[in-house]
């Protein structure tokens, strides 16, 4: 099923906003002493993904990375052995990352622990 793969990280990617709205996390920060900004958390994603789209292409072309026969790729290349799925990705895990990042310090914040404010 073409798309398959771009579906499920869309899906997933809405189930962490969900997560993050709630919680309170990165982008809805809560009041408080942790918890980057809006403009902060945007801004790491962004430059995160940049960083990954460019490992990527100096991965592409050494030839360390090719992009295999998927079924569940849309099929849309961005550029050789780059589709259009993984901007799409390295964005959800760098979002991904911030979001665990501030559950921790919540978590260990709520338990009492000194956490110096990282964002």
């Amino acid at each position: 099923m073409p798309g398959a793969y771009l579906l499920i990280l869309l899906v997933s990617l809405g189930g962490i906003i969900v997560l993050d709205a709630r919680l309170r996390l990165v982008l809805w920060p809560a009041a408080g002493p942790v918890g980057p900004t809006r403009g902060r958390a945007i801004a790491a994603v962004l430059v995160g993904t940049v960083f990954f789209l460019a490992w990527d292409a100096v991965g592409i072309a050494t030839g360390v990375f090719v992009k295999g026969d998927s079924p569940y790729l849309l099929g849309i290349d961005l550029a050789p052995h780059l589709p259009i799925e993984e901007p799409v990705f390295l964005a959800f895990l760098c979002y991904l990352a911030l979001v665990v990042h501030a559950a921790v310090l919540r978590v260990l914040t709520a338990r009492g622990g000194r956490v110096r404010k990282a964002l």
